[in-house]
């Protein structure tokens, strides 16, 4: 079973992926040629070490099994499998989206329902 995979995005991409009708990547994943992903277990550490106290972002849930054969799970930090989708991501694929706003402890506060 695929699980559910999560982006950390800048809000201003988002805006620009819905206008587009998909999701092409942030700068480093068109650099790296896939786009970066976490899972629920990985998205902690993820906002920790590349997004530490960028307010304005968004966290986003997608669907990872409607993603197909695009979506590989690769080793990463750590050894640890990560979620890369080598394609643009269809807007049809995202379950949710949600503010990650930064705590007083200046880390990302995540929703409590994600999975």
């Amino acid at each position: 079973m695929v699980p559910t995979v999560y982006k950390i995005v800048p809000a201003q991409l988002w805006l620009e992926a819905q206008d587009n009708g998909q999701f092409s990547g942030a700068p480093i994943d068109v650099a790296d040629g896939f786009i970066h992903f976490s899972t629920a277990a990985q998205a902690r550490e993820t906002a920790r070490l590349y997004f530490s106290g960028q307010s304005d972002l968004l966290l986003v849930a997608v669907d990872g099994a409607s993603l197909g054969a695009a979506l590989v799970f690769e080793p990463s930090r750590h050894g640890d499998l990560f979620p890369h989708l080598y394609g643009p991501l269809p807007l049809s694929a995202v379950l949710w989206q949600k503010p990650l706003p930064v705590g007083q402890d200046g880390l990302h506060v995540f929703p409590e329902d994600m999975v």
